[in-house]
């Protein structure tokens, strides 16, 4: 997504392909606290793409159970930071606050939105899971989720499109 987030308009759809983070609201928590400490994180945030997502267990033969979006701006309180700080892209559903907007657009970023309620449908996306941090928060635990054609929209460009605005 590094590569290609600059080339994003709000309103493109796009299909994602590659590697994503789950990182929900206690997994934020805990990044918070190891950046704090100057301690490694659990994944690069250089151009990494974060899903705000908790995964449901894994059904036998699956690699992922439901796998919706949550609401995006619970994480608005940490989102600037980690955009400065590398993350090149976000996942999820809802608006978001003024401040992450700005970050968005500061660090040349994007905002990609899901269909909620349709966690079945973005499982079926995953084609591999592994736990790579916070494994005691279970669904909210730090997982890597390799996706394929994983369908989306742009909600927030760098360009300083929003739709959220535009449905104002």
């Amino acid at each position: 997504m590094a590569r290609t987030a600059e080339t994003l308009r709000a309103g493109d759809r796009v299909l994602l392909n590659g590697t994503v983070y789950t990182a929900r609201d206690a997994a934020h928590k805990r990044i918070f606290g190891l950046l704090d400490k100057g301690e490694k994180l659990p994944f690069a945030l250089s151009g990494a793409t974060v899903y705000y997502a908790g995964p449901t267990p894994t059904p036998p033969g699956r690699p992922i159970g439901s796998c919706g979006p949550t609401t995006s701006a619970r994480m608005d309180p940490y989102t600037p930071r980690l955009l400065d700080l590398g993350l090149k892209c976000m996942v999820g559903k809802g608006g978001r606050s003024g401040p992450v907007v700005e970050a968005i657009r500061r660090n040349r970023a994007v905002y990609l939105c899901a269909v909620g309620g349709a966690g079945a449908l973005a499982a079926k996306c995953v084609t591999s899971m592994e736990v790579v941090a916070f494994d005691d928060l279970g669904c909210e635990s730090v997982k890597r989720l390799r996706v394929r054609d994983f369908p989306l929209i742009v909600a927030i460009d760098c360009h300083g499109g929003n739709l959220f605005e535009a449905a104002v």
